[in-house]
């Protein structure tokens, strides 16, 4: 193997030990209880959580997105074990007719809820009037007197953490723009 790639991927190990470390001291921010909309109607950011002190919520662009479609795909693999320890929603723009189509067609079994408001997405920066949706995930705790905040995020995009085919591709020498996912 090449010894600037076995550098990079050292220093790549390193740097990831360094980020969670970050993200393990950073200071959560209080979040409101925001609303959403099921296919069984109404929900609260609380509710999401279930039986579970912690969530992850996938901000996910929609149908309209191959990329956001591969994330949720990936996400199958790793359901029951995140599962175990936290809840696990997807948030998109789509009405509960689309999610539900696209969740059958994929084999998605996770939990879909809308955004129709734009309220909640928009305060965790997922979406702006210039830019539209954005993807990525946000991580919350809740504790017994119902106070819930925000641990972490991140942005999805061609390449990240979040994602494993891009890096098998990379060991290809295949790049993002020479392949879409479908």
């Amino acid at each position: 193997m090449n010894e600037q790639i076995q550098t990079l991927e050292r220093q790549i190990g390193e740097l990831t030990e360094q980020l969670f470390a970050e993200r393990a001291k950073a200071e959560p921010v209080p979040v409101a209880d925001f609303k959403f909309e099921t296919a069984n109607g109404p929900i609260s950011l609380f509710n999401l959580f279930g039986d579970k002190n912690e969530l992850i919520i996938i901000h996910n662009m929609g149908k309209s997105c191959p990329y956001c479609t591969m994330w949720a795909d990936g996400l199958m693999g790793s359901k029951r074990h995140i599962e175990s320890r936290c809840a696990l929603v997807v948030v998109s723009p789509d009405s509960h007719d689309v999610q539900a189509k696209l969740a059958a067609a994929r084999g998605w079994t996770f939990l879909m809820v809308t955004d129709a408001t734009k309220e909640f997405t928009t305060a965790m920066g997922y979406w702006n009037e210039t830019d539209g949706w954005w993807p990525g995930v946000s991580t919350f705790r809740k504790d017994s007197s119902g106070s819930i905040v925000r641990t972490g995020k991140a942005t999805y995009g061609p390449g990240d953490a979040f994602c494993p085919p891009w890096h098998f591709l990379s060991l290809l020498g295949i790049r993002d723009g020479e392949w879409t996912p479908t």
